[in-house]
């Protein structure tokens, strides 16, 4: 209790951080995914090769190594900021924006091979109906193909999402305060390793399991018949 009283509001914001890290992150890759997935089954073999090329590089890289570049290479060589320097809050908006983007460009890869598998599984002659009856690519694409290609991945895309809000604790080693950033600090000031790691184990618990419930039942609930 003595830890809840010393570190209450402090938990409550670190999650509150994770949380938003994860949705804005979640919202970029879905769209970035998208847009990569769509690339990858198109007729036109620069967009194809470009959109291999990145989910090979993105990854196979470690996100570790994506976040730190962000910070050091965009912010810090490039002078590219996310936030206005002028900001008397500058360091913390723009570390947090650029950990949502190393976040979005590295899940946005398995959001792409996640769609593209769900593509497959819709049948080639509805392709083909779309295209007899003259809906361009992207038409097609987007009427036909991907609906059913969303719903037949519900759940892998589900678990992706579980799989970026365990990966937004590595948005620490910027300094972003969520919730892992806390939790070095606790160990380090408290005596309490074992009880400190089942505090944010259970966060991460409360955080991920009505995610995979939910995903699950909507698997279940938009699934395609065959």
């Amino acid at each position: 209790m003595d830890l809840f009283s010393k570190y209450g509001s402090q938990l409550l914001e670190a999650f509150w951080t994770t949380i938003q890290l994860t949705v804005l992150s979640a919202i970029g890759s879905l769209i970035l995914g998208t847009i990569l997935a769509a690339m990858r089954v198109s007729p036109i073999p620069v967009a194809r090769a470009v959109g291999t090329a990145y989910v090979t590089v993105f990854r196979n890289t470690p996100l570790t190594l994506i976040i730190i570049f962000c910070l050091f290479g965009l912010s810090q060589t490039l002078q590219i900021h996310l936030a206005p320097q002028s900001s008397p809050t500058f360091l913390v908006d723009n570390n947090f924006r650029l950990a949502v983007l190393g976040l979005t460009v590295y899940t946005a890869a398995f959001v792409c091979e996640s769609l593209r598998s769900g593509i497959n599984t819709v049948h080639l002659g509805q392709s083909e109906a779309g295209r007899s009856l003259g809906l361009t690519f992207g038409q097609n694409l987007r009427f036909i193909v991907l609906p059913q290609a969303f719903r037949a991945v519900i759940a892998p895309l589900g678990s992706v999402l579980i799989a970026l809000t365990k990966n937004s604790t590595i948005a620490s080693v910027i300094g972003v305060a969520e919730a892992s950033l806390l939790m070095k600090t606790m160990i380090e000031n408290e005596a309490a390793i074992f009880v400190i790691g089942g505090i944010f184990a259970l966060g991460f618990v409360i955080l991920t399991l009505p995610t995979g419930l939910l995903f699950g039942w909507l698997s279940k609930r938009f699934e395609v018949a065959r």
